[in-house]
């Protein structure tokens, strides 16, 4: 009988041994390490920037998408209410194309000073970012960005004004307007309201793509990233 008490004494503890062992294992999976929330947070960044910068400067990606649609500055919607009034809507519909076409171009220097400010994150960025708001890293990267993007941005857009034909363009349609009468001369530059546009479309989406990744499981499409965004959806 002792025997028998004595058996059951350890098998009682072996199993409890093997649930303690399970407990533990599902703690260690459950809770990524400070190096693997970094790098999860890096790796949804990276994927964040990837798909959505890409996707903006395929032909179109600025102007077919109405979230980031580049219209015409204030000043210059008298412009284009004229020239539709006159019939010129071909003319007008040219001259928006090519400032998004603009867009377009600038952004593709986005992508490597994206990629440098997500090298230099902290772990404590990382931290923040996790357990923060549903942008808050799109929030980080317009923090740390933004200066250089500008600065990256300006020089393309005046140099993809003449490359897209936009200079062309825009010399047609201003003239086209000057002439009809009892308008007022305009004469108008755009470069700096393009790059503006340019990258408050970037941060548009990709604050996108980041709202998805906190919020719908499915778009966490690896290991790294269920793990890492489990931690948010506990806290």
């Amino acid at each position: 009988m002792k025997k028998h008490f004595l058996l059951f004494i350890l098998l009682v503890t072996l199993v409890s041994c093997d649930e303690l062992k399970q407990i533990a294992n599902e703690a260690v999976l459950n809770n990524p390490t400070e190096a693997q929330i970094g790098n999860g947070l890096k790796q949804a960044l990276e994927f964040g920037i990837e798909r959505q910068v890409s996707e903006l400067t395929e032909p179109g990606g600025f102007f077919e998408n109405e979230v980031v649609r580049i219209l015409l500055p204030e000043e210059l919607r008298q412009v284009e209410t004229a020239l539709r009034r006159v019939g010129l809507n071909s003319l007008a519909d040219q001259g928006l194309r090519a400032l998004n076409r603009t867009a377009e171009d600038a952004v593709k220097e986005a992508t490597p000073i994206f990629v440098n400010a997500i090298r230099n994150m902290s772990f404590q960025d990382a931290q923040q970012i996790l357990m923060g708001n549903e942008n808050a890293a799109t929030q980080f990267l317009e923090l740390q960005t933004s200066e250089q993007l500008y600065e990256s941005f300006y020089p393309v857009v005046q140099n993809s004004f003449e490359k897209v034909g936009a200079d062309d363009i825009w010399s047609n349609l201003i003239s086209q307007y000057n002439s009809i009468p009892l308008t007022s001369n305009v004469n108008t530059d755009l470069s700096d309201y393009i790059t503006q546009q340019a990258m408050q479309g970037v941060f548009i989406m990709i604050a996108e793509e980041e709202k998805e990744i906190r919020n719908n499981v499915n778009a966490r499409t690896t290991d790294l990233l269920r793990r890492v965004f489990s931690l948010q959806d506990r806290s």
